[in-house]
């Protein structure tokens, strides 16, 4: 019998996945040059624009499929990708090397991607590779316009197969329907990518981080997938084909069993509760889940219905969207994050300064109390939409209280003009603000008497406290969510609120995992906000757990001092989970 070879990567969407692999080719094997007379460039340069034209719809129309097919978030790095074709200097710059070099437009093309490549060559990492990609990839896809390599020779194959690629980007994760798709393995690639966040909204396995791969695989082969532990086995045999389909099907029943109970509260066995919202970007996330199962909206991203529109949305559209919203979840709360724009957030419409550090610069509230009538057309909108219904209005990027005074005299003399134009507005509208720049937690005592909740934003307060971009691919490997430093700093903030008695939750993608959502009930938060994918999960956490043994798993956790000993904990109590 031949043994199982088994390799090992990094796990980054769970699921188990066996089938055939298909190996992608995402770019032409060689591209072809030749020189070009000096008649000939102006054609030249057309047959560029004409490509970078072809590339960016075709972004477009993928941006549309994932926008249906998860939300307009995952989606938004083919907008970025877009404004990347749109930048004019590179395109002068391509355009300067026909001209000066008299040479085809794929091969200036070519010449461009290579250089984006150089700039990181010599740097380790994975992640290095993925930013590379993430710069290169629109171009890549004008190549393929220019030597017309569409999508039908990315994906040869046909019925469903695990795609298999030398790094992982949205184009791979997209390249074909998501009905046939099985999984994801790729050489190279992040677990915070964009392509990441996308295979898990999908809910498709996928791992990377795997060395030489390609050079195993052959066309069709078969593979199992663990995105769970970060493996792959290649050609297993019929024996070891049947353990693992046992196993499949355990995950399924599980599942399933999950599913049928989750529309019970998260409620111990001991009686305490936890809320477990659900974060919604557009209209459409309402449609890929059932309403009962979550306990309102924790966290709307409003910023999302100002990026899929070519202009700044008027106070009707937002009312018209945030109404259908509250209507939707009724009696269920609904927070409604305001403007939250800047840094990988950019508005094709709104020039926003060039800045060395975008996650440091001109973002969120800073961008709202400079441009205050963006933030007071925002406001009337809610407060109109909001009338008659649970509605909380969550402020982000806070870092003073000067900042919060600043945006109660804007919310109040909002609310005023209402009244006085025969609008009706709610006497009392929650406002709270997002827990994600290091300095609240200085001052959190007395932020608190002036705010109604806390909500952490865990994806930034990470980057913030341990110093790491995690878009930066020098650093972005020392970006660890399950830092002792992290875990202290929540466990602050779920004192400070328990004694202010006001709610406090966590709305960051930390929240995701069963075992860090029974870290934050010991610690004192009444609520999580969560994608709709993990919400069953976490109930049945809650629901098998005591607010005693969640206390416990506090201070466990709390005592550890390295990562190592973090991970260590709370892998215990998955295992834990995992056997009742």
């Amino acid at each position: 019998m031949a043994r199982v070879r088994t390799v090992h990567g990094t796990a980054v969407s769970p699921g188990l996945s066996i089938g055939p692999v298909h190996v992608v080719r995402a770019k032409a094997d060689a591209v072809p040059t030749w020189s070009v007379s000096e008649g000939d460039v102006a054609a030249e340069i057309e047959r560029l624009k004409a490509a970078v034209v072809s590339a960016s719809e075709e972004l477009g129309r993928r941006q549309k499929l994932v926008a249906l097919q998860s939300s307009e978030r995952e989606a938004q790095i083919f907008a970025v990708h877009r404004m990347i074709l749109q930048d004019p200097g590179a395109v002068r710059d391509v355009e300067a090397t026909i001209r000066t070099e008299r040479i085809n437009a794929e091969t200036a093309v070519n010449n461009l991607i290579q250089r984006l490549e150089r700039t990181l060559r010599g740097m380790e990492g994975n992640s290095v590779r993925s930013y590379s990609a993430d710069l290169a990839d629109p171009w890549r896809d004008v190549l393929a316009a220019l030597m017309h390599v569409g999508d039908g020779k990315l994906i040869t194959t046909v019925g469903k197969v695990i795609v298999a690629a030398a790094t992982l980007t949205p184009q791979v994760v997209t390249a074909i329907e998501r009905e046939r798709l099985l999984g994801v393995v790729a050489e190279a690639g992040g677990r915070f990518s964009h392509a990441a966040v996308l295979a898990r909204a999908f809910g498709v396995p996928c791992v990377v981080g795997l060395p030489g791969l390609l050079g195993r695989l052959e066309q069709g082969m078969t593979i199992t997938l663990d995105g769970g532990r970060g493996t792959v086995e290649l050609r297993p045999d019929d024996e070891q084909i049947s353990a693992f389909n046992e196993r499949r099907s355990r995950l399924a029943e599980r599942r399933q069993a999950l599913a049928e109970q989750a529309a019970a509260p998260a409620r111990t066995p001991d009686g305490a509760d936890l809320g477990v919202l659900v974060n919604v970007e557009s209209l459409h996330d309402l449609d890929i889940f059932d309403l009962g199962l979550t306990d309102g909206v924790g966290l709307l991203r409003t910023e999302f219905l100002y990026m899929e529109r070519p202009q700044f949305p008027s106070e009707d559209e937002q009312y018209r969207m945030y109404r259908r919203v509250v209507e939707r979840m009724a009696p269920r709360p609904v927070t409604l994050r305001t403007l939250d724009i800047g840094g990988d957030k950019r508005l094709p419409y709104f020039q926003t300064p060039k800045e060395e550090n975008p996650a440091l610069g001109w973002r969120g509230l800073r961008v709202s109390l400079e441009w205050q009538d963006l933030l007071r057309v925002q406001l009337r909108a809610a407060l109109r939409a909001g009338c008659g219904y649970d509605l909380r209005l969550m402020l982000p990027m806070v870092s003073s209280l000067e900042e919060v005074f600043a945006t109660r005299r804007i919310f109040d003399g909002v609310r005023a003009s209402l009244l006085e134009q025969g609008w009706e507005v709610d006497r009392d509208v929650p406002v709270g603000i997002m827990v994600e720049v290091p300095s609240i937690l200085f001052c959190i005592d007395e932020i608190l008497k002036h705010v109604d909740f806390l909500s952490v934003g865990t994806n930034d307060l990470v980057q913030y406290l341990l110093a790491v971009d995690r878009d930066n691919p020098w650093v972005s490997k020392l970006y660890e969510p399950q830092h002792p430093a992290v875990l202290r700093a929540l466990a602050l903030v779920g004192d400070a609120a328990r004694r202010a008695g006001k709610p406090c939750s966590v709305c960051g993608d930390m929240a995701d995992d069963p075992a860090i959502a029974l870290l934050l009930l010991g610690m004192g938060y009444t609520s999580v906000s969560v994608a709709p994918y993990f919400l069953p999960e976490i109930k049945f956490a809650v629901r098998k757990t005591t607010i005693v043994q969640a206390r416990a798993l506090v201070v466990e956790a709390l005592a550890q001092t390295s990562v190592e000993g973090v991970k260590q904990v709370l892998n215990a109590c998955r295992d834990r989970l995992h056997s009742v």
